[in-house]
C-alpha cells in the first residue's frame, strides 16, 4: 500500500519541544525520543522546517487554555510532505510537497496534519515566510474582512503588524 511505502523514512522517535506539567516556560522541555505521530486516514506527516511562534503558545504551556497532557507545543509550521494517506494521496498530496499549516504540535520535527488543513508553499515562496504567514497573516485577514467590515474599503492601504508576539497593532 501507498502509506506504508511512504512511511519507510519517518523514524519511530522524534525531537519536540513537549510539555508535561504546565507552567512558566521552563515547563516546554525538549525531549529527542518522544514518539513520532503514526500516519492516519485522510491525512499526511510533514517533516518540520519551521514552527511559528505565537502568543496564545503561551497559554497552552501555561494552562490558561487547557489541554491533555503532555502535548507537543505549536500550533502553526511548515516543511515537506513525509509520508501521504492514500485518500491525501487521492487529493493530489504527493510526498516533497512544500506546505504550510496551522494544528496543534508543530514543536517537533515530525507533525500529523489533515490534508484539508495543509496550505500549498508555491515555488518562489520561503517556507520561513509561508510558515510565520499562518496564524498572523489568517487573522489579519480575518480581522479586516470580516470582523472589521467595511473597515477597509476597496482601493484603500492598511498596514497591520504583529510585534512581541501578537497580531494586529494597526
Amino acid at each position: 500500500v501507498f502509506a506504508r511505502r511512504c512511511m519507510s523514512s519517518v523514524p519511530s522517535t522524534m525531537k519536540a519541544a513537549v510539555v508535561r506539567e504546565v507552567g512558566d516556560a521552563h515547563a516546554l522541555k525538549v525531549e529527542t525520543d518522544f514518539p513520532t505521530p503514526s500516519l492516519e486516514a485522510g491525512k499526511v506527516i510533514v517533516k518540520n522546517q519551521y514552527a511559528g511562534i505565537n502568543f496564545i503558545d503561551t497559554y497552552h504551556r501555561k494552562g490558561l487554555y487547557a489541554r491533555d497532557l503532555p502535548f507537543v507545543g505549536g500550533q502553526e509550521g511548515g516543511g515537506v510532505v513525509a509520508a501521504v494517506s492514500d485518500e491525501a494521496a487521492a487529493e493530489g498530496i504527493k510526498v516533497g510537497d512544500k506546505v504550510a499549516y496551522s494544528v496543534f504540535g508543530s514543536y517537533a520535527e515530525y507533525t500529523s496534519v489533515p490534508a484539508a488543513k495543509l496550505l500549498p508553499v508555491p515555488d518562489g515562496v520561503g517556507l520561513d515566510v509561508a510558515t510565520a504567514c499562518v496564524v498572523q497573516g489568517l487573522t489579519a485577514h480575518y480581522l479586516t474582512t470580516s470582523a472589521h467590515a467595511d473597515l477597509i474599503k476597496p482601493g484603500e492601504w492598511c498596514l497591520i503588524h504583529g510585534v512581541g508576539g501578537g497580531t494586529c497593532q494597526w
